[in-house]
């Protein structure tokens, strides 16, 4: 590109040439995404460029100080639908495939909270823990493909952290994902069904990363976050 009296000029000769001599990509770009263990010193920003909110964010309700080195989702209002939850932290995927994985710390969570790991689209999926009556925890994964949120898979979860974990596959325009909890971090498990993703004009932004808390019952619950980690799906 080139100004003319004042003007961009793109190409050679106002003709933009149909190959460009570009670098080999070096795979996803730091910067635009990043992984994250929640650990700040005190001259660091709270959160990197790298992380967008879903909602203008309640900045009362999240923090990465109560509890240093966790990202804490206090919830505020009780919500029908994790489209409406509120303070959902959120990260762009990309291809040809891409893994998100999170701890999760449910100590804190109230009957009635949901929260956990998500593909954040019109038609979304996540995977988490619902909090249930009697002190109840169970391990679910929502599929909304169909433009309705369907319960796909429910495990009983009887431990404090769980690991959860989305994989995104945009090859070949398959887009499909698929999610997993892990009781170590270490050995995996599929849980539900796998995600259709599809492209809707709702939620432009396409599909991204989502850590989410959310109150059905009660406000005042809260999801702890020790990291997000981000990477190209590559085995």
């Amino acid at each position: 590109m080139s100004w003319q009296d004042g003007w961009p000029v793109l190409g050679a000769g106002a003709k933009v040439p149909e190959e460009l001599d570009l670098p080999p990509s070096r795979g996803y770009i730091p910067g635009i995404v990043a992984s994250d263990e929640f650990s700040r010193s005190r001259n660091e920003r709270d959160l990197p460029l790298a992380w967008q909110w879903n909602h203008n964010p309640d900045n009362t309700l999240w923090s990465l100080k109560q509890r240093p080195g966790f990202l804490r989702l206090t919830t505020g209002r009780t919500d029908t639908s994790f489209l409406l939850a509120r303070n959902t932290l959120t990260q762009r995927t990309f291809g040809p495939q891409c893994t998100g994985i999170t701890a999760l710390d449910v100590s804190g969570m109230k009957e009635g909270d949901c929260a956990g790991l998500a593909l954040l689209q019109a038609k979304y999926g996540w995977v988490g823990v619902k909090a249930e009556e009697g002190g109840r925890r169970s391990l679910v994964m929502i599929n909304a493909d169909s433009g309705k949120p369907l319960e796909a898979g429910r495990v009983p979860l009887h431990q404090k952290v769980v690991y959860l974990r989305a994989d995104c596959d945009f090859k070949d325009r398959t887009d499909k994902a698929r999610f997993y909890y892990s009781l170590d971090g270490k050995s995996w498990t599929a849980i539900g069904d796998t995600l259709k993703m599809a492209y809707t004009l709702p939620h432009f932004m396409g599909y991204r990363f989502g850590l989410f808390s959310y109150a059905t019952k009660e406000a005042g619950g809260y999801a702890d976050f020790d990291y997000f980690m981000i990477s190209d799906g590559q085995k």
